[in-house]
């Protein structure tokens, strides 16, 4: 069951690095930011069932942990202005940060995998994942709303 969902977790990172340059070459808009979250966030649905939740620490362990990730991504996704579109500009680094991190979670399941049950396991990557989306998309939104700010024709009164 570890490798099997460890092969799954490649998988998404690969998938995740071709969507991005993909979306390098078209243009961008809030509800291409906004979205992903909101989507990733039915997740939440698997604490329903008591195996997947987790403990006080191990919900602040997580948190904090993607919180910590989520700079990383914050720091090499910013956004540059072509004709009147905004474009999310590639970063070299990306690929990097997203291996390191792909690295960092297979590491990190197999040490806890010892000790925690792999469906508590799920529930903490489930966390760790969505406080590091959440943050790195709010940055990403804030940052295209400066960009759309600079588009728009000012209103002369």
């Amino acid at each position: 069951m570890a490798f099997i969902t460890s092969l799954i977790a490649v998988v998404m990172a690969f998938f995740i690095f071709f969507v991005r340059m993909k979306a390098s070459e078209k243009p961008t808009n809030a509800k291409k930011i906004i979205l992903p979250p909101l989507f990733m966030s039915t997740g939440a649905l698997m604490f329903i069932d008591p195996v997947f939740r987790v403990t006080r620490g191990e919900l602040i362990e997580a948190v904090i942990l993607g919180l910590f990730f989520s700079l990383f991504l914050i720091k090499t996704s910013k956004f540059e202005i072509r004709g009147n579109d905004i474009y999310l500009k590639r970063s070299k680094s990306f690929i990097w940060i997203l291996l390191g991190l792909i690295v960092i979670r297979l590491g990190l399941k197999t040490y806890l995998g010892r000790t925690i049950d792999y469906r508590q396991l799920s529930g903490m990557f489930y966390l760790l994942a969505f406080s590091m989306i959440v943050p790195w998309r709010i940055a990403m939104y804030v940052s295209y709303r400066k960009l759309a700010a600079q588009l728009k024709p000012p209103v002369l009164t």
